[in-house]
């Protein structure tokens, strides 16, 4: 493949196009070309502005302009007169209309102009509308700035909680726990808290239920899952509720165990955890017929924990347990 260069003369006169003209501007050239065509053949200038029926004056005016600023200037330019009219109004009016407006509320021009017409003043709101406007840029009405939006005060930082890094990859049954609360209302005007903990890897849970979602009781509830996960706990995932931070935040400094909080408005992060509380809200709850109390209803649902994790197979895992696949890794990694 070869590459032809064209003269660097070429590139800057396609740089330079003429510019583009306006229909007015066209036709005062093609007038100007043709009366200079017409005195070349020996015509006056008087008798060439006459056979194109255009004022000598005109002609002689655009040819000054094309000199002197080029195609540009035979662009028709403003009619606005050198004197306009200045408006005439009633001293008194103005006066009038800058007291309501500097009088609390500070009224807009339509209020004004009813305010106005009450006390026998013609006026419409336009020309309370000019009358503030030209008050303001001579200066006379000077107005407060007008508060902008308010921002809501940041949340404080966490103390021990961040967000999780990028590449943070858990590999190991404990590298990531997701926990997260759910609210379980088996009849009218009952509301229970259920907390959920999944590992990320093995799909372990933990489970347990309250009346409240206090940071005190999440503290707990880590006591749970670090006692009956079958592997060490390294980390825990949760979002920005309040039960998680406070108490719950310390007990995770405490032991050690990283505490990732996710951002606002994910939910999707935390995908695992969701989808428990979907299992266990179909295959548990919407099957329980106990008692509603805690004691009943936490002990039905250790029940349900201990076959959810050693005797129901679960998809991700190839239909197995999560506690036979727990078996089937440790084996593949003391061999």
């Amino acid at each position: 493949m070869q590459i032809t260069a064209l003269s660097a003369i070429v590139y800057r006169a396609a740089s330079n196009r003429p510019p583009k003209l306006r229909s007015t501007a066209a036709v005062r050239l093609r007038l100007l070309e043709q009366w200079r065509a017409i005195r070349a053949e020996g015509a006056t200038a008087a008798r060439a502005a006459d056979i194109l029926h255009v004022p000598r004056a005109n002609l002689y005016r655009w040819e000054a302009r094309l000199r002197e600023r080029g195609l540009r200037g035979l662009e028709p330019g403003s009619r606005r007169p050198r004197n306009s009219r200045k408006p005439k109004r009633d001293p008194a009016l103005v006066e009038a209309v800058l007291a309501l407006r500097k009088k609390p509320p500070c009224y807009g021009k339509d209020k004004i102009a009813v305010e106005l017409r009450k006390d026998g003043w013609a006026v419409s709101a336009s020309m309370a509308g000019r009358i503030l406007a030209d008050a303001k840029r001579r200066g006379i009405l000077r107005e407060p700035p007008r508060p902008g939006v308010r921002r809501r005060n940041p949340k404080p930082k966490r103390p021990y909680a961040v967000r999780k890094p990028k590449d943070y990859r858990p590999a190991r049954p404990g590298d990531l726990v997701q926990v997260d609360t759910l609210d379980v209302r088996p009849l009218p005007g009952v509301v229970l808290k259920h907390f959920t903990a999944r590992d990320v890897v093995s799909r372990c849970d933990v489970l347990q239920v309250g009346t409240q979602a206090t940071s005190a009781r999440a503290a707990r509830f880590l006591d749970a899952i670090v006692a009956r996960m079958p592997f060490p706990v390294r980390a825990i995932q949760v979002d920005g509720g309040s039960e998680f931070q406070g108490a719950f935040e310390d007990a995770c400094r405490e032991r050690g165990v990283l505490l990732f909080v996710l951002p606002p408005h994910s939910p999707k992060l935390n995908g695992y955890v969701e989808r428990a509380h979907r299992t266990h809200m179909e295959e548990f709850y919407n099957f329980y017929d106990g008692e509603l109390t805690m004691g009943p209803l936490n002990r039905a649902l250790r029940e349900w924990e201990a076959f959810y994790n050693e005797e129901r197979p679960h998809q991700s895992l190839g239909w197995r347990t999560p506690m036979e696949y727990l078996a089937e890794r440790r084996l593949e990694e003391a061999s």
